[in-house]
C-alpha cells in the first residue's frame, strides 16, 4: 500500500472536479448524484494534500513530466494546501446543502446547469492555488470567473443577470491588467515561473510598473474598497450556495496570487508608502463595509456588505508583516482570519439562503419569528456571527488577537483600532438580524419547512469556523511550510 508522500495528490486535485464537470455535461440526468460523489473525493484530495504537506514539505509535480520553464508545475507549500483544504471544507458542504436546495421547481433548469459550473469553478480553485507560474494562474483566474459569472447569472432574474454583468466586465478589466503585468515582468526576466521569478534581478520601473498593474488587477478582483462596487449586487441577487462560494472562495483567489506577488516574487518593492496604502484601503473597507451592513435591508446583501468589511482585515498583512523580522505574527493572523472568513461567511450566506427558502423574503425587518419556526437556521447565522465579531474560542477570535498583537509590537497602534471598531461594527449588524429573527410572533410560529441539508450544512460551517479556533496551533505549522516570512506567532514582550 502507497505511503501518503508517495501519493499523487497535486493533479487528482485538479483532475477530480474537471473530470466531474466534464461527465455532468454528458450525464445530465445523474448530474447532482455525480455532482456529490466528485465533491467529497474532491474534498478527501484536498484535505490528504494538506496533511502530505504538513508532513513532508513542499510538493512539486511536472505536469506531463515536463518541468520548468519549459512545462507547467504544479506546486503546494503551507499556504496553498491551506487554501486547497478550505475550498475542500467549504466545497463539500456546499454541495450537500446545494443537492437539497435545487429542486425541480424550475423545471430543473438550474439544478442542470449548477454542477457542471460548480464543478469548473472548484477546477479552477484548486488549479489556482497550486499553480506554480504566473500565466497558468492567469489561466485559471479566467476559468474561475468566467464560471462564477455564470453561477451569479443562474438565478436568471433581472437583478441577478445585472449583477453578472457587472461583474464580467470588472473581472475582464482585472484580468486583462494582470495579463499586463505578468507579460511585463516575462519581458523583464524572461520567465513566468514564480521560483524563478523570485530569484531573477528584477528592479527598476519595468517591476514597478508590472507589480502595480498585477496588483491594481487583483485588487479589483478582490473587491477591496473602493472597488468593491459590484461584489454586492452580484452575491445578494445569486442563489445562496453560490454567494456562500464567491464569498467564501472565489475572492480570496486573487487575493491569494496578491499575497504571492508581493511577498514571494517582488518583496522588494514593499515601501513603507505603498504598504501602509493598502492597509489604509483595507481599514476602510472594513468600517465603510460594516456601516453599510448595519443599514442593509436585505438579509443577503447584509452578508456580502460584511464580505467587503471582512475582506478588509486582510490587507493589514501589508503592513503588519512585509519588511518586519517577525512578520509570521501577522502572517498567521491574516490566514487564520481567512480561513475563519470562509467558513463562517459560508455558513451565513448558506443560513440566508435557508430562510428565503421557506419564507420567501429576505427582508431584515420581516423575519420575526424566525427562531421559533428555524431554530437551527437561525442558530448557524449566530454562531458564524460570533467567529465573524472574533469572540473566544473562534477562528475569528485567533487570528484577531494574533494581528491585535502584531500591532501592538511594531507600534502600529492604529490597526489595533480599526480591528476593534470591526469587531464593534459586526457585533452591531450581527444583533440586529438577531434580535429580528428571536421576536416572537403571536400565536402559533408560521409553517417554515425546508430539507434538513439546508439547515445542518450551514450548522456544519459555523462549528468549523469555531473548531478553528481549537486548531490555530496546526494551522499555523502548516503555514510555516515554505513561508517567506519568519518569527514566532505571538510577541515574547506581550505574553
Amino acid at each position: 500500500m502507497p505511503q501518503l508522500a508517495e501519493l499523487p495528490l497535486l493533479p487528482w486535485a485538479v483532475a477530480l472536479p474537471l473530470g466531474g464537470a466534464a461527465l455532468v455535461f454528458v450525464v445530465r440526468e445523474r448530474a447532482q448524484a455525480i455532482g456529490l460523489a466528485v465533491g467529497v473525493a474532491s474534498a478527501a484530495v484536498g484535505l490528504l494534500l494538506a496533511l502530505q504537506v504538513a508532513t513532508g514539505g513542499v510538493q512539486h509535480h511536472a505536469v506531463g513530466g515536463w518541468g520548468a520553464p519549459l512545462g507547467i508545475d504544479l506546486a503546494a507549500d503551507g499556504l496553498s494546501a491551506l487554501m486547497v483544504a478550505m475550498t475542500s471544507v467549504v466545497g463539500l458542504w456546499v454541495s450537500l446543502y446545494s443537492s437539497a436546495y435545487f429542486g425541480a421547481g424550475d423545471g430543473g433548469h438550474q439544478r442542470a446547469y449548477f454542477w457542471p459550473l460548480w464543478l469548473l469553478l472548484w477546477t479552477a480553485l484548486n488549479a489556482l492555488f497550486l499553480a506554480a507560474d504566473s500565466f497558468n494562474a492567469y489561466v485559471t483566474l479566467e476559468l474561475l470567473g468566467l464560471s462564477a459569472v455564470a453561477l451569479v447569472a443562474l438565478a436568471a432574474t433581472p437583478a441577478a443577470l445585472g449583477g453578472a454583468m457587472r461583474y464580467l466586465l470588472v473581472g475582464l478589466l482585472g484580468s486583462l491588467l494582470y495579463l499586463l503585468g505578468v507579460g511585463l515582468l516575462y519581458g523583464a526576466a524572461g520567465t513566468v515561473d514564480f521560483r524563478l521569478l523570485a530569484t531573477a534581478p528584477l528592479a527598476g520601473p519595468a517591476a514597478a510598473v508590472a507589480l502595480g498593474v498585477i496588483t491594481a488587477g487583483l485588487v479589483l478582483k478582490t473587491a477591496l474598497f473602493p472597488f468593491h462596487f459590484w461584489l454586492p449586487p452580484a452575491h445578494a441577487s445569486a442563489p445562496a450556495p453560490v454567494s456562500a462560494v464567491l464569498s467564501a472562495l472565489v475572492v480570496k483567489a486573487s487575493f491569494y496570487l496578491l499575497l504571492r506577488f508581493w511577498f514571494w516574487v517582488l518583496p522588494e518593492a514593499a515601501t513603507p508608502v505603498v504598504t501602509n496604502l493598502l492597509g489604509l484601503l483595507g481599514a476602510l473597507a472594513v468600517l465603510w463595509g460594516g456601516l453599510r451592513a448595519l443599514t442593509a435591508e436585505r438579509l443577503k446583501l447584509l452578508v456580502a456588505y460584511s464580505t467587503v468589511a471582512q475582506l478588509g482585515y486582510l490587507f493589514l498583512v501589508f503592513p503588519l508583516a512585509l519588511g518586519s523580522v517577525e512578520g509570521f505574527t501577522a502572517w498567521g493572523g491574516v490566514a487564520l482570519l481567512l480561513l475563519a472568513h470562509a467558513t463562517a461567511k459560508a455558513g451565513m450566506f448558506l443560513s440566508a439562503g435557508a430562510i428565503l427558502k421557506a419564507s420567501a423574503h429576505d427582508g431584515v425587518s420581516g423575519i420575526d419569528g424566525t427562531a421559533q419556526a428555524l431554530p437551527v437556521t437561525v442558530f448557524a447565522f449566530a454562531l458564524a456571527g460570533v467567529s465573524l465579531v472574533g469572540l473566544p474560542p473562534t477562528g475569528g477570535f485567533a487570528g484577531k488577537w494574533i494581528l491585535l498583537n502584531a500591532a501592538l509590537a511594531t507600534g502600529q497602534w492604529w490597526w489595533a483600532a480599526v480591528l476593534l471598531a470591526g469587531s464593534l461594527l459586526a457585533a452591531a449588524y450581527t444583533v440586529r438580524v438577531l434580535t429580528h429573527a428571536f421576536t416572537r410572533l403571536p400565536g402559533e410560529p408560521p409553517a417554515c419547512v425546508v430539507p434538513a441539508r439546508l439547515e445542518w450544512s450551514a450548522v456544519a460551517l459555523a462549528v468549523t469556523a469555531l473548531v478553528l479556533g481549537f486548531a490555530a496551533g496546526e494551522i499555523l505549522e502548516l503555514l510555516r511550510v515554505g513561508a517567506p516570512v519568519s518569527g514566532p506567532v505571538l510577541m515574547e514582550q506581550l505574553r
